[in-house]
């Protein structure tokens, strides 16, 4: 009788733990800085926060103005930010933040936004959102290639106006069939791009990084030097973080090592690429084309000289645009909140 009485009070403390801790996790505050986080992720962080969300949009002006300022007054006391916007995390809202902020969540693969040096000495933890995005990515990096291949841009103009040019040998484009395509960055999107292109007959995949992928063999890509990867391909892929080692890494002198059919296709970080320069090498017909996912500044001011080519082919930052893969974004970033204020690790870490 004895036994099962402690066993019976041992469950009954259990389970006023498992209570407390729960009413604790409940009354830690998370920020969701833009009113259009996938219901998906909000779900996960209502079942164990209070949840605060802005009213406005964190994107183009809205982020810098009205929304920016409700952040600032939602923000003290909180524990943690789910940050879902192109703009930066500002020291002024960290300090607003105070004390109890420990997490912040980015919505997104790339964090050269959030701050990182202050999360860093603030004692912040940071996740992200890799991986989940890689399939939408390179489905769209492969549209860049067919589109920027195939002169999309010209050939759409001649429907919009009406005049098409009529012939056998006008317009024509190139084909990835038989071609050369070189991966600067073989990570997540890198090795995806290569998975998807592999029904596309490719001579040869060649990528370059700080060291050779164990994946890469699998898919029958080389590790090769920049310099050889800009020589041979006739495809390059950009798909690195933006840092200050891939900053402008391509500019003047990595264009002019390219073959004058190559296509650059970036679906980084618009500064990974100097765009005068990459304008001047176009104009000058010194490389085929590109194809753009992401520009300098975003969006593309309608009268920017880059839109004056007609071999350059330019989307909106939608790399990461399918339903499926932005409500995977906010299962994400909402579980890596769950994981830090619970104690436990990070399951994309940044800053751990």
């Amino acid at each position: 009788m004895i036994r099962r009485n402690h066993v019976i009070f041992t469950l009954i403390a259990s389970a006023a733990l498992v209570c407390s801790e729960n009413s604790t996790m409940a009354n830690l505050k998370v920020l969701v800085s833009s009113k259009d986080f996938p219901e998906s992720g909000l779900k996960i962080l209502r079942e164990h926060f209070t949840v605060l969300q802005t009213q406005h949009l964190n994107f183009g002006e809205e982020g810098k103005t009205q929304n920016y300022e409700e952040l600032l007054k939602l923000i003290p006391g909180c524990t943690a930010l789910v940050w879902l916007s192109h703009h930066p995390i500002t020291n002024e809202l960290l300090d607003k933040a105070g004390p109890n902020l420990k997490m912040v969540a980015t919505v997104s693969a790339g964090y050269n936004h959030c701050n990182v040096d202050e999360l860093k000495a603030r004692g912040i933890k940071l996740s992200n959102t890799p991986d989940v995005l890689s399939a939408a990515v390179a489905e769209l990096a492969v549209s860049l290639m067919l589109g920027a291949a195939r002169r999309f841009t010209e050939n759409l103009e001649q429907v919009r106006s009406g005049k098409w040019e009529i012939g056998f040998d006008v317009v024509l484009g190139q084909e990835i069939r038989g071609s050369t395509v070189g991966i600067i960055g073989f990570g997540g999107i890198g090795q995806a791009v290569a998975k998807r292109l592999s029904g596309f007959d490719v001579n040869k995949f060649l990528y370059t990084g700080h060291r050779e992928k164990p994946e890469a063999k699998a898919l029958g890509a080389e590790f090769v030097s920049l310099d050889n990867l800009l020589a041979q391909s006739d495809f390059i892929l950009l798909a690195v973080p933006l840092t200050n080692e891939t900053k402008l890494m391509i500019n003047q002198t990595t264009l002019g090592k390219m073959k004058q059919n190559a296509i650059l296709i970036n679906v980084g970080r618009g500064d990974l690429v100097d765009q005068d320069a990459l304008y001047e090498a176009l104009k000058n017909k010194k490389i085929y084309a590109a194809g753009l996912d992401v520009t300098t500044p975003e969006p593309l001011p309608k009268d920017h000289k880059l839109l004056s080519l007609p071999n350059v082919f330019i989307l909106p930052h939608i790399g990461s645009a399918t339903v499926r893969t932005r409500s995977d974004m906010g299962v994400l970033a909402a579980r890596n909140v769950v994981q830090a204020l619970s104690g436990k690790p990070l399951i994309t870490p940044v800053l751990p």
